[in-house]
């Protein structure tokens, strides 16, 4: 394979075995038992990869992959092992490294709107029943039709409270909406508030293309996500990174085979991804996975045991390595007999005696030849890493992060005006307070009313931009809706006429107006990278 492709080198066994670039995108399998290798395995893949200009996103669930921003200690085994492959020769030096982390403690934050997320996946990170999200989407379609932007979870929270309080006008048009349904919803919203999931929502939300850069040197950026605190909750750790899938799927347009791929994104403890699935989900999952190649990205997915992943994803990886599985019991001993199957077989050894012989460090190899054939499987030593094999220190990570090209853009919170400045006014105005008593000459009470930022982006010079701005959609800057005839809720809160307006009534118009239509045609969002329908913004 690799006199006739450009390849990433892996190991040796009897024969050098690579990871075909043209290829990289045809996804991959990277499993094992605890304490195998996948980790190192999963760094010399990243570290090959943005040596070849190929950016990576990889889930750091331990800490120990940060540790490739730095380089590698010189140690007697990894020496050995080196010359051992004919690995010459064997440099340690660091990578290009950018840490992100959701709750903007280890990294700079990522986030994401309430409408970029969608009702689907908003619903699997809530954990809610068919009947709950039918009333969540209700919600999205209302803030959709009458221009309200759903940024944050307090936005969220203000039009389901409104929800609640118009149920007769909402069931005329959309159905029933129960308030027990709605206060379910909230206490789902203040559980995921008090695990720290309402640090995801809000803006300036994540650009993708931020992730799809190269160095000076025309090196990929290795994307680390901190994800030790995303795994307190696995459902918030899976729902996240299936909407960046998702967002990536919808962004990025058809390339075809490239003889690179655009970017390589790693999802570790695959498993819970899948875990408890609705049947929708998993569908439309299997769909990114088997269509978001031909826009040139490439899926790994890293697990413990390759039956953690649905037989109709796995099918779709056709890049594999196998670290060592245990076989104590008669289920460990039929897994260890599938994952065998899964090979090409080669003739040298037997592959299910294999498979609970490797030694940490060596796993069983088969990526796609010319063509897209799979090699025979291959007993191969794993490669030294070139960076550190373990976590980098709290100033290390500080260093690292002081050069990042997006110092600066994403760190402060911004927060316009959306759906609940615009319905806390709209309810001051719908219900508006008695005015301040007042006593006449006669002694009587008079109850009559008196008249009365986009943060910067701060662009390292040794860390351009790897594709020009429009290979990825841009989201529209800020802008004040134009005037309209408003929406539902403006059939709420009241309509037009030809005579001379009240204060109220001019107020009332005046926030219907600053929400209203055409905003509210372009607030469009993420169901699932955009094949259950709609493009967002």
């Amino acid at each position: 394979m690799s006199d006739e492709l450009p390849g990433i080198f892996i190991g040796k066994g009897d024969i050098p075995v690579e990871l075909a670039l043209p290829l990289a995108n045809r996804h991959g399998l990277i499993a094992g038992a605890t304490g195998t290798g996948k980790t190192v395995t999963l760094q010399i893949l990243a570290e090959g990869l943005s040596a070849a200009g190929v950016p990576v996103f990889a889930a750091d669930v331990k800490g120990d992959l940060s540790g490739v921003a730095l380089a590698g200690i010189e140690k007697p085994f990894l020496t050995e092992r080196a010359q051992k492959i004919g690995l010459a020769p064997y440099v340690l030096e660091p990578h290009p490294v950018i840490f992100w982390d959701v709750f903007g403690k280890q990294g700079h934050p990522i986030r994401s709107t309430v409408s970029e997320m969608g009702p689907l996946l908003l619903a699997r990170l809530l954990d809610l029943n068919d009947v709950q999200e039918g009333v969540l989407n209700i919600a999205f379609r209302v803030a959709d039709e009458d221009g309200l932007l759903l940024l944050d979870l307090k936005d969220l929270r203000a039009i389901l409270q409104f929800l609640a309080e118009h149920a007769d006008e909402v069931k005329a048009k959309y159905g029933n909406v129960s308030p027990t349904t709605v206060g379910a919803i909230q206490r789902g919203l203040l559980v995921l508030e008090n695990q720290g999931g309402d640090a995801f929502f809000g803006e300036p939300a994540l650009d993708l293309h931020d992730f799809m850069t190269t160095d000076a040197q025309g090196r990929g950026a290795i994307n680390v996500l901190a994800a030790d605190g995303l795994m307190s909750n696995p459902r918030v750790y899976a729902t996240f990174l299936l909407w960046m899938m998702s967002e990536l799927f919808e962004a990025l347009p058809e390339v075809g085979d490239l003889e690179k791929p655009k970017l390589v994104f790693f999802f570790d403890e695959a498993h819970l991804l899948f875990n408890d699935a609705p049947k929708a989900l998993l569908e439309k999952v299997t769909q990114v996975v088997r269509l978001i190649r031909s826009k040139g990205v490439g899926i790994y997915f890293i697990t413990q045991n390759p039956q953690d992943v649905p037989e109709i994803v796995l099918s779709q990886l056709g890049n594999r390595i196998q670290h060592a599985l245990r076989a104590y019991t008669p289920k460990e001993q039929k897994a260890v007999r599938v994952a065998a199957e899964s090979f090409r077989a080669n003739p040298a050894f037997k592959t299910e005696d294999a498979i609970t012989e490797l030694g940490t460090g060596e796993a069983l190899v088969s990526t796609l030849q010319k063509g897209g054939v799979p090699s025979v499987v291959e007993r191969t030593l794993i490669r030294p890493p070139s960076g550190r094999m373990g976590p980098v220190t709290a100033e290390e990570r500080t260093e690292v992060l002081g050069a990042s090209p997006f110092k600066g853009k994403y760190d402060e919170v911004l927060d316009r005006e959306s759906a609940y400045e615009v319905l806390s006014g709209q309810r001051e105005v719908a219900t508006p307070p008695p005015p301040p008593k007042t006593q006449t000459r006669s002694g009587g009470i008079d109850w009559g009313a008196r008249p009365a930022s986009v943060p910067r982006t701060i662009q390292a010079p040794d860390f351009p931009q790897a594709e020009p701005r429009g290979s990825v959609r841009e989201r529209p800057a800020p802008q004040e809706p134009p005037k309209s005839g408003g929406g539902w809720l403006s059939d709420v809160f009241g309509g037009g006429g030809g005579r001379r307006q009240s204060v109220g009534e001019a107020a009332a118009k005046s926030v219907v107006r600053s929400v209203s239509s055409t905003i509210g045609r372009e607030i469009t969002r993420s169901i699932l990278g955009g094949i259950l329908g709609g493009r967002r913004r």
